[in-house]
């Protein structure tokens, strides 16, 4: 986890000195609808929460269409309830923005998770894919919806579990400085 962190970390800094026609950073919050799927040998079960998230960005631009946006958010969901779907999260989407027009943008990419509240029985490391669309309101402000599907298994060695996945909806608007 620590080797993919800083990776991670060192292609921001790359991709940031190389030739970028145009850096920004921003910040963002919104609402987070999240699923989580726990696969048992004889049936499965779902649980749903809703949330918060919050965190900054930084939109690096790589040519006229395409940027490289790495963001930082925290991440809260809560059912309100004991059904195993509350939990805070370190989210960090590194998408590839692609501009479709001067107001509209699709996005994609790889997404990793640190859940900060894993209990016993359970990962801290969470990754996942990412894509969404956002559309800019004026230069500075915009709004944004994304989907995240889960693909690591958050499951240790759980007796009775074979998996468990955590997905969700991202909505929410950002300021870009």
């Amino acid at each position: 986890m620590k080797k993919l962190l800083l990776c991670a970390t060192i292609a921001v800094f790359v991709l940031s000195s190389a030739n970028a026609q145009e850096v920004n950073f921003g910040v963002k919050a919104g609402a987070d609808f999240a699923s989580s799927k726990v696969k048992r040998p004889l049936f499965d079960v779902s649980f749903t929460g809703t949330g918060f998230y919050i965190g900054g960005f930084a939109n690096i631009g790589l040519s006229d269409a395409l940027s490289f946006q790495p963001e930082v958010l925290y991440v809260s969901v809560s059912t309100g309830g004991n059904t195993g779907l509350d939990f805070d999260e370190i989210h960090i989407p590194l998408m590839g923005k692609f501009a479709v027009s001067e107001k509209f943008a699709v996005l994609a990419g790889p997404a990793l998770g640190i859940l900060l509240d894993a209990g016993e029985g359970t990962k801290s490391f969470n990754y996942g894919i990412e894509a969404g669309a956002a559309f800019n309101i004026t230069y500075n402000f915009f709004v944004e919806a994304r989907y995240n599907i889960g693909l690591a298994n958050l499951s240790d060695n759980v007796p009775g579990i074979n998996s468990s996945k955590i997905s969700g909806f991202f909505t929410g608007v950002g300021y870009r400085f």
